[in-house]
């Protein structure tokens, strides 16, 4: 009966519509290059139905002989009205309006744009938001953003980790170009190994998301679009600085090698080989690393003939060590010398995409996505030994169309995923294969006006969790002008690596128990949730200035969860959920241009996340109930030579958060119930001679917030209450920073 419920639901995606269809693309021209124009105005002239362009500045609308002009339009741009006769798909540039000046104040885009649009409560990050931090890499990227909390892993391996709605990343998918990227072996590292500068913008949804994109997604969906070489500059080159000693290059070159093929060969590199120790446990503050990056880009477009296909190579070496000052790894590793710890990590990988778009049926396209990675880490904490390497292979097949007309949408398609683990740890070797493969239907609704639903469903047969079916749904109702209300629930489920993402654990004594045995994965059954969310999107004029302001309220609800538990101080536990595990997040948001160029953003956060240990119902530790975010940001006019300066300022304050019980310590380690409150402040300073040159300066931490003793028992790393996850806030104080950034269109 299943099988038959596929079927007729692949069926569906194939019936034959009834209505035509034009589809096009608007863009503009910035630094003379042609850029997506998203939230551009398309409509038939005399008639009311029209459409706003996409993020990627596409957009579809429905077609009848009886329409023959068609109207784009976007504040700050001249507004062209096109003669449409026997083309369908409309490529059209908007030019700037002789008035720019005089509405350059109210048509300047947003460096963070939401959607009144979407079914899903998803924003973006342009790649104006990203450069008003010095984000090096994705893990650095969020931390001008309220929705994504970024925090030390532990006190040693200097890896920063980020939360959504309160859960870990691997609650949250993590794609590059929607192929799920930071999952497995990568999964505690992956942020990192993501170079800042190859990003063009990031996508983030709260919640459940597509099930286009797969099963795993419960907490939300982190897309990163990276720069593209037929629209990225001929060459780009960043040099970054910071008083730490920590050093960065990131250079792009970009070439048109025939009309349709145009290529990109973006390199990074990073290192830090200065010795910190600013409070003077002999641990290093930070860990010296290196790092070597290659990414080799192609792209093809053909849009006579509806294709377009990207082609990616790449090749990463990563480097770490950290440990007490005195370590010397030549001498001293595997031995009780002095502790440390070494990550060496090379990973390859090569992806693909193909899309299709029918000339002659604008609306039905068809994707094709593949991706294979191999990721090698050998590392060892102390004398705790952690290896493995993953083989993974990805691909999803989508098809688009319509039923009737534009209101109605279908995506409909088939995945398969393929993933080898090898692990080695201490002295036990884990080794398992997971595949699966799946089909999904999602059906969209948007009666172009008031009402957009999403709903969508998965059918998986995988090797390790069975045959089971994943349920999405998203509903955007408009009840007034500048607004949305949002609704949303949907089921997600995964293994988890208990290992991989959890390496801080090897940075401490504990020892490791697994207490279940009957499941496939370590023993230990899946991780099943359900996720409900509800969000206000209301935007308004304040004091003749554009504001908006953002409610949302997001529950998880585990059906089975594996438990970390680190309420013993000399173990961690990993077993299967018996009784309620739950996270509530609740984020209130406003941002407001308060004078010409001048921008504010405040949000308020609020947590209340519980789980049913062993030891009974506890918050989740080192999570704060409250956050507190401020960012403000201001840039001078533009003057004719396009200089100007640019200055940003975030400011995060949080609450206090519950340490894991120490209470079976030795008294000299116990600690107190609770952190103490952390404030932090970044400043940055940002001058643009010209389109082609800038440079800036800022400060991270400039209040100087340090946690003192961040590392338990430093002065005895061997013995039993060494540990080094404690850790709530800044582990070193204020560190400065310079770069440049050059380019040549």
């Amino acid at each position: 009966m299943k099988k038959y419920l596929v079927i007729n639901f692949m069926l569906l995606s194939f019936i034959l519509t009834a209505q035509e269809q034009i589809e096009g693309i608007v863009l503009e021209t910035s630094s003379t290059k042609e850029m997506p124009l998203p939230g551009a105005n398309v409509y038939w002239l005399g008639s009311s139905i029209g459409a706003i362009t996409a993020e990627d500045g596409t957009f579809t609308l429905p077609y009848k002989f009886s329409y023959s002009q068609l109207v784009i339009s976007y504040v700050g741009f001249k507004t062209d009205t096109i003669t449409v006769k026997e083309d369908r798909y409309i490529k059209h540039i908007l030019q700037a309006s002789d008035e720019l000046d005089a509405v350059n104040i109210e048509s300047r885009k947003q460096a963070t744009r939401k959607s009144y649009l979407q079914a899903t409560n998803t924003f973006t990050v342009t790649s104006d938001e990203l450069l008003k931090a010095a984000c090096c890499n994705l893990a650095e990227s969020f931390e001008t953003n309220p929705s994504i909390d970024v925090n030390f892993a532990d006190a040693v391996s200097g890896t920063k980790q980020i939360k959504m709605l309160g859960l870990n990343s691997p609650y949250i998918l993590i794609a590059t170009e929607n192929i799920p990227t930071v999952r497995g072996a990568s999964q505690a590292y992956g942020l990192s190994f993501i170079p800042g500068t190859w990003v063009e913008s990031i996508q983030i949804t709260k919640g459940t998301g597509s099930v286009v994109n797969g099963f795993e997604s419960i907490a939300g969906q982190i897309n990163a679009e990276l720069v593209k070489p037929s629209t990225d500059d001929k060459l780009f080159v960043n040099l970054y600085g910071a008083s730490s000693k920590r050093l960065e290059l990131n250079t792009h070159f970009n070439t048109k090698v025939s009309d349709k093929w145009s290529t990109g060969l973006y390199l990074h590199g990073n290192t830090h080989q200065e010795k910190h120790d600013v409070n003077d446990d002999g641990f290093l503050d930070m860990p010296l690393y290196n790092q070597i990056n290659v990414m080799n880009r192609w792209q093809y477009s053909n849009l006579e003939k509806g294709l377009v296909s990207f082609i990616n190579l790449r090749y990463l070496n990563d480097e770490k060590q950290s440990g007490q000052v005195d370590f010397n790894r030549d001498t001293d590793k595997g031995t009780t010398n002095f502790w440390g710890s070494e990550i060496n990590t090379e990973r390859f990988e090569v992806s693909t995409k193909l899309g299709y778009v029918n000339p002659e049926i604008p609306y039905q396209s068809l994707g094709l996505q593949t991706a294979f990675s191999h990721h090698k880490q050998d590392s060892y904490f102390g004398l705790n030994l952690y290896d493995i390497e993953h083989n993974s292979f990805y691909s999803n097949l989508v098809y688009n169309t319509i039923i009737s007309d534009s209101r109605h949408k279908i995506k409909t398609g088939l995945s398969f995923t393929y993933d080898h683990y090898d692990e080695l740890v201490n002295t036990d070797i884990y080794e398992r294969t997971e595949n699966s493969v799946g089909g999904f239907f999602e059906y969209a609704y948007d009666n172009l006006d008031k009402l957009i639903m999403t709903a969508g469903v998965r059918f998986d047969q995988h090797n390790r969790l069975g045959f089971f079916v994943t349920p999405r749904f998203h509903l955007r109702y408009t009840p007034w002008e500048k607004s949305a209300l949002r609704a949303s629930f949907g089921r997600g489920k995964r293994s988890a690596n208990i290992f991989a993402e959890n390496q801080n654990m090897f940075a401490s004594s504990r020892q490791i128990n697994i207490l279940n045995s009957g499941g496939n994965i370590y023993g230990l059954d899946p991780e099943i949730a359900w996720n409900y969310g509800i969000s206000y999107l209301q935007g308004f004029n304040l004091f003749d200035r554009k504001a908006d302001v953002t409610f949302d309220f997001y529950r998880t609800d585990f059906q089975n969860q594996v438990v970390v538990d680190w309420e013993n101080p000399y173990e961690v536990n990993f077993y299967n959920l018996e009784g309620d595990s739950y996270a509530n997040s609740f984020q209130f948001e406003f941002n407001y241009n308060a004078f010409e160029h001048f921008d504010v953003r405040m949000a308020y956060k609020y947590y209340d996340i519980k789980t049913d240990y062993v030891s009974g119902k506890l918050e989740k530790p080192l999570v704060p109930k409250h956050r507190l975010f401020a960012n403000t940001s201001y840039e001078t006019k533009i003057k004719e030579n396009g200089s100007q300066w640019k200055f940003d300022a975030t400011y995060n304050w949080l609450s206090s958060q519950r340490f894991p019980s120490t209470q079976l310590s030795a008294e000299e380690f116990q600690l107190v119930e609770e952190t103490p409150t952390v404030g932090t402040l970044n400043l940055q300073v940002t001058k643009v001679f010209s389109p082609k040159f800038e440079v800036y300066l800022g400060g991270e931490n400039v209040t100087n917030v340090r946690q003192n003793d961040p590392v338990i028992s430093s002065d005895n790393p061997f013995g039993s209450n060494f540990d080094s996850n404690f850790v709530y806030g800044p582990i070193y104080g204020s560190m400065y920073y310079a770069g440049l950034r050059f380019r040549i269109n």
